[in-house]
């Protein structure tokens, strides 16, 4: 059999570059507003709080939650240029919004909501690029396929904020152009730049991106999203029936994978602040460092992990990645006798509950240390509202920067695999809606996540918050070892191509 003809590979890459494309930006919508979201909501709306600015950040991902499974639908009947140019029109209207939130004369912290959620809303694409992918490379291309999508992913996150550091310089009064009344500034340059972004790549897939489809042994089939063809355009390749037990068990793994994710990410700046009396900025900074050093590690994963596939399978990286995560959060458990720094300040200030006898907590500091936090503006240290905090040991900062090389390990590997595994479970089947349920439990995750970290840790503090998080990640071990067997390729599964 001709598996495909030349220019038939060629225009089926271009087209799957065109959905990096599209990936790198959705991530870079994201990740380009969040570290000037909240100066920028005190500014045009003094009413807004810090809680208010918890549903902003949740927004995206609810938006995105609700909308990854109507564009997978949509995808699965339609031309996926459809789905792909109204999703991305609705980020670059929505980003235009964001741009002008200050002019209302009230409640601007709805409108800034409102723009944010519907960012979220064109980021569910995301399962109509996935679904795309899927079904346009073979058994033997999907992974490395996976991987670039989530590199170009972790890109996006990784240079939104260094975009968003480059346009401080702009300022924030900025330039203001009177007649459409649009103020050019630190903090609507980064979104009408993400906009610009959204109208080339509307353009590209117009121009570039085409329909192709292959089975899993490469060869090219017709799709059912090409224009002027229905569902009799599926062959039979596509008789026999998706193992939704896999399907199942995958959508949970892929939910905690990025609920885990999220927590870590959540839980960086208050546990730095907390363990090492860290300010506001300090902790910012620094954590800041080590996330973009963890996306540059991420990225050299996405990279290794194409090759190292191809000898062990996907099923065991996916394990090995979850026990890797697994060792990350079991490090992060408090194990010596130190105490952490209590908030000299709220001693100083009287503030201490009048359940706690002063001399209680005289034993905690040093001279050196009731020196260093009389010197700062803030307080520093873990506060006594926290109750924990007299009683728990410290998490070292070697652990913390153990347990960051390690996650920034296992989750890059869990995430490529659960996605590559996903597809090839679903063979030939029109895959939209299954990865809208995807995407769609990710983003769930990822609102739960920063929930998880001001309940749980907040109250009960790091020893509760990190070993549940470790009997989580051991029920998915658990569960991934009862499906294993399961988790294999449509067409292994019915016969068609040797494992």
């Amino acid at each position: 059999d001709v598996v495909e003809t030349q220019e038939h590979y060629k225009s089926r890459w271009r087209s799957i570059w065109i959905m990096y494309l599209t990936m790198f930006l959705s991530s870079v919508g994201f990740s380009i507003v969040i570290m000037s979201v909240w100066p920028y909501l005190q500014k045009i709306d003094p009413t807004a709080d810090a809680s208010f600015l918890g549903w902003i950040i949740a927004s995206y991902s609810i938006g995105q939650m609700v909308a990854s499974p109507l564009f997978g639908l949509w995808s699965n009947y339609r031309p996926r240029r459809e789905p792909l140019v109204v999703s991305t029109a609705i980020s670059v209207a929505a980003n235009c919004l964001y741009a002008y939130v200050h002019v209302p004369p009230s409640h601007n912290k709805y409108y800034m909501l409102t723009a944010r959620a519907l960012v979220g809303f064109g980021a569910g694409n995301v399962a109509v690029v996935r679904s795309y992918i899927a079904g346009a490379t073979s058994l033997t291309e999907r992974t490395s396929a996976m991987a670039n999508t989530s590199a170009c992913q972790a890109v996006g996150f990784i240079l939104g904020p260094v975009f968003q550091t480059c346009f401080t310089l702009i300022g924030e009064e900025g330039v203001t152009w009177k007649l459409i009344r649009l103020q050019l500034n630190m903090y609507t340059a980064p979104v009408l730049f993400g906009a610009l972004l959204g109208f080339i790549n509307i353009i590209l897939i117009f121009a570039i991106f085409r329909e192709h489809r292959v089975d899993d042994m490469g060869r090219q089939c017709k799709s059912i999203n090409s224009e002027g063809e229905e569902s009799d355009a599926l062959n039979q390749d596509t008789e026999g029936s998706v193992d939704h037990v896999a399907v199942v068990a995958l959508n949970v793994l892929f939910f905690v994978i990025l609920f885990v994710f999220a927590v870590f990410e959540t839980i960086a700046t208050p546990l730095t602040m907390d363990m090492y009396s860290w300010t506001r900025k300090e902790a910012v900074f620094y954590n800041g460092i080590i996330l973009s050093v963890i996306g540059i590690e991420s990225v050299i994963v996405f990279m290794v992990v194409k090759t190292l596939s191809k000898k062990t399978g996907e099923r065991a990286i996916l394990h090995g990645g979850l026990l890797i995560v697994l060792v990350g959060f079991f490090i992060l458990l408090p194990w010596g006798k130190k105490l952490p720094n209590i908030q000299w300040q709220e001693i100083k200030n009287n503030s201490i509950p009048r359940t706690v006898p002063t001399e209680m907590l005289m034993p905690f500091w040093s001279l050196e240390e009731v020196q260093l936090q009389s010197n700062h503006t803030e307080p520093v240290g873990c506060p006594l509202t926290q109750s924990w905090c007299l009683n728990t040991p410290m998490v070292y900062l070697a652990q913390y920067l153990s347990s960051d090389v390690l996650i920034g390990l296992g989750y890059p590997v869990c995430n490529v695999m659960s996605y590559t595994l996903y597809s090839k479970i679903l063979g030939p089947k029109p895959q939209g809606v299954y990865m809208g349920w995807l995407t769609a439990s990710g983003s769930a995750a990822r609102i739960l996540g920063p929930v998880f970290v001001s309940q749980i840790y907040t109250h009960l503090g790091p020893r509760w918050a990190f070993s549940l998080i470790c009997g989580v990640v051991v029920a998915s071990l658990l569960l991934l070892e009862i499906v294993y067997k399961r988790l294999i390729a449509f067409s292994i599964r019915y016969g068609r191509i040797q494992e």
